[in-house]
């Protein structure tokens, strides 16, 4: 890594006697493809001279430790080394971080679909409660959620809830909270007090425009039908409802949650092309063989990426086997510790993929 960082200086110090050259400042187009080039490693050059810097500091603190100090300035010493190693491990990091390329959709608006899977109505309590935990999460980061469909029981439990959550770097949080989730405790329903399992899937989709996907409206089949609520309640007069399915792949999308047919359709459509986006970033990945996992599986209890124990007060996520109990907090929106070490884990993998250790 250090190699390439070296390579990268010597890069942005080329650019500098490029543009500074006769030649090439009367080039207005050359001058500023090559500005444009040193401003976007000018910052990892800049972390990078500092950690040398830092790293020369370093060890010239670390000698003064084989001399003959007093135990006050012996302990200062050491209290600076400290200091400076926190320092060069946190440039370390941010640097590695910085190599990697951008995923484009992380400062995305993204689309969420939270489905109950095994367990009848408590895991359609569980969803509702993962719904709630999600909306707590976005007002913690000062994001806006926008409910676009959502399938209620009668006991206040969702079979289904897709609902937009918009906020600058919104996906590049919210992506690693795709899969199953397992709830472990005593359902409301459960007279004998035994324990049951129940899972509900999440899938993390980033919402993307019309320019990105083109859909032919004549691949479109729109209904309409009257929105109802929980248990067949509330049923309206008027059919604002819309359900939208694009016929050659047999995707459907729909949305009821306003008295507007239009703002209904608007929102189907948006959802629509979200799961059309994945469908074709999917057949892309495995052309060039690197198909990855659907994202919810099947809703099975056995797969699982975090389980939420009730008895134990204890959320634990499987995938980098970390476990915290305090399970209200968590699902109350206290999530981050979860989603930086995911993110953590995330960028090692693609570092080691790119060689980068």
């Amino acid at each position: 890594m250090l190699e390439r960082l070296a390579s990268i200086e010597k890069r942005y110090e080329e650019l500098s006697r490029l543009m500074s050259s006769p030649e090439i400042a009367s080039d207005p187009e050359l001058v500023r493809k090559y500005a444009q080039e040193q401003v976007e490693i000018e910052e990892l050059v800049q972390k990078y001279r500092r950690y040398k810097a830092i790293t020369d500091e370093l060890d010239a603190t670390k000698s003064m430790l084989d001399e003959e100090l007093g135990e006050e300035m012996q302990e200062l010493v050491k209290e600076e080394v400290a200091r400076l190693e926190g320092e060069r491990e946190r440039l370390l990091k941010e640097m590695k971080a910085m190599l990697l390329p951008k995923d484009p959709h992380d400062q995305r608006n993204v689309i969420m679909e939270i489905r109950a899977g095994a367990g009848g109505e408590e895991a359609a309590l569980f969803a509702a409660d993962l719904f709630r935990m999600y909306t707590r999460y976005a007002e913690n980061h000062g994001w806006e959620i926008e409910l676009l469909n959502l399938n209620e029981t009668e006991m206040g439990g969702f079979k289904k809830a897709i609902f937009a959550v918009k906020g600058k770097g919104a996906y590049s949080r919210l992506k690693y909270e795709s899969g199953v989730h397992r709830v472990q405790r005593v359902p409301i329903t459960e007279s004998s007090g035994r324990i049951h399992t129940s899972t509900a899937t999440v899938a993390v989709l980033p919402e993307v425009d019309e320019v990105e996907v083109k859909v032919d409206p004549k691949d479109l089949r729109i209904d309409v039908y009257r929105s109802s609520g929980p248990g067949g309640q509330h049923m309206q007069k008027t059919s604002s409802a819309v359900r939208i399915t694009h016929i050659p792949t047999g995707i459907t999308a729909s949305c009821e949650s306003t008295r507007s047919q239009l703002h209904n359709k608007e929102k189907a459509m948006a959802i629509l092309r979200a799961r059309l986006y994945e469908r074709e970033q999917r057949r892309q990945e495995a052309k060039i063989g690197k198909l990855r996992r659907s994202q919810v599986g099947t809703g099975e209890r056995a797969e699982k990426i975090r389980t939420y124990n009730f008895p134990q007060n204890r959320v634990t996520d499987h995938r980098i086997d970390l476990s915290v109990y305090r399970l209200e907090d968590v699902l109350d929106g206290d999530l981050d510790e979860f989603i930086e070490k995911l993110a953590d884990r995330d960028r090692m993998e693609r570092l080691k993929a790119l060689g980068i250790e």
